[in-house]
């Protein structure tokens, strides 16, 4: 894809990690800051709308509180109390110069997970948009309980860092286009900081296993490094979105991306577009329940695209009522899909392995022959 074509884009996400809002000193690098918002601007008054999420306000806590590190109970939920505020203040006086309004939204786990609630958070972005108005998203790490809760062990979330955040804002409100800006020029070959003949990698036509074998771990600071960006970049591409990894401490980088400037790494869009349902099933709900299957469903599931059936069904893992998102496991353990199940966990188990027609003599009752129906399941491999 050339580089016109990937950056016409009229809904824009733009996330900007934690070790680009800062200097080498750990001070707010309000140069750079003010950069992106003047940037960001241009695009507006250009007609494009624009979504930013944000990182920073923990480490902007941390440095106003003098503390070396955020360990220990319910440190990193004061920092980002303190912070979130600081950081905000940055965003309001920098769109105020240009006239333009700004609204905060912190988000959990669960604004996602709870689909009464991602419905009334996509109506509210998409009217904010409407009006005119730049959204500024972050994580509500004062709030979110996926540190906290012994509970929830064992749990996927639907997002524990700002660039499956990003993802997930991006695919559920439609936008063309994610930009993902950190303090590395994009995807290599291997890692930059080990190997110095490692090579960028200009365009990515598909997020495959190979490609995700090249994420590292965050950096010092940040939540989430190259591995989840790449998880997010699988996940928008998959939705039919744009996603460019460029490096944010590159002078005014936004405004030169979107002047054509060869920058950062392109990930293209799929031919798979998966539809909203689909979508929220596979990436925006937390999932504590496991279905572990058998070769031969695992087989049907992916290959054939057909439905969950008792007989396929090997084991039940923790409980979960019908309705909710669950993990669809091979022998292995290995989490290949997940689908909306049309049983609890308890009826799960009492039909599993048997033939659909005998769930009636089972349960007294029949929902569904499937356990999960096709139209319900979303691969992941």
């Amino acid at each position: 894809m050339n580089r016109e074509d990937f950056i016409n884009a009229q809904r824009i996400v733009i996330k900007l990690g934690t070790n680009i809002l800062r200097n080498e000193e750990g001070e707010v690098a309000l140069s750079r800051i003010y950069s992106f918002i003047e940037d960001i601007s241009k695009l507006i008054k250009s007609g494009k709308e624009v979504i930013i999420v944000t990182s920073g306000a923990v480490g902007l806590g941390k440095k106003k509180l003098n503390l070396e590190t955020t360990e220990g109970d319910g440190v990193k939920q004061a920092c980002a109390a303190v912070g979130q505020s600081r950081l905000m203040s940055f965003y309001e006086n920098g769109f105020g110069v240009f006239d333009i309004p700004i609204a905060q939204i912190l988000l959990t786990e669960d604004d996602f997970s709870l689909r009464h609630r991602y419905l009334s958070l996509r109506t509210t972005l998409n009217k904010l948009l409407e009006m005119g108005v730049v959204p500024i998203i972050n994580q509500n790490d004062t709030v979110s309980t996926i540190e906290l809760a012994d509970r929830l062990a064992g749990m996927k979330v639907s997002f524990s860092d700002n660039d499956k955040l990003s993802a997930l804002v991006s695919s559920e409100l439609d936008a063309n286009l994610l930009i993902l800006l950190s303090d590395i020029d994009g995807l290599y070959t291997s890692n930059p900081k080990e190997n110095p003949d490692a090579e960028l990698i200009k365009e990515v036509d598909e997020v495959t296993d190979e490609i995700l074998a090249l994420g590292t771990e965050a950096s010092e600071g940040g939540r989430g490094g190259m591995k989840t960006k790449l998880e997010a970049a699988k996940l928008v591409t998959r939705s039919g979105g744009k996603v460019l990894i460029a490096n944010g401490k590159v002078p005014y980088i936004i405004s030169k991306i979107f002047d054509g400037e060869d920058f950062g790494t392109m990930f293209t869009p799929t031919d798979e577009n998966l539809s909203g349902k689909k979508r929220w099933i596979g990436y925006a709900t937390n999932v504590l329940g496991k279905i572990i299957v058998n070769e031969g469903a695992k087989e049907a599931i992916l290959k054939q695209s057909k439905s969950l059936l008792p007989i396929g069904i090997m084991e039940i893992v923790n409980d979960f009522k019908q309705g909710e998102v669950v993990s669809i496991c091979d022998e292995s353990g290995l989490e290949f899909a997940r689908g909306m199940v049309n049983y609890d966990s308890e009826e799960c188990r009492r039909i599993a392995g048997g033939h659909s027609n005998n769930i009636v003599q089972t349960l007294g009752y029949k929902n569904y022959d499937a356990v999960i129906t096709r139209d319900n399941i979303t691969h992941l491999v």
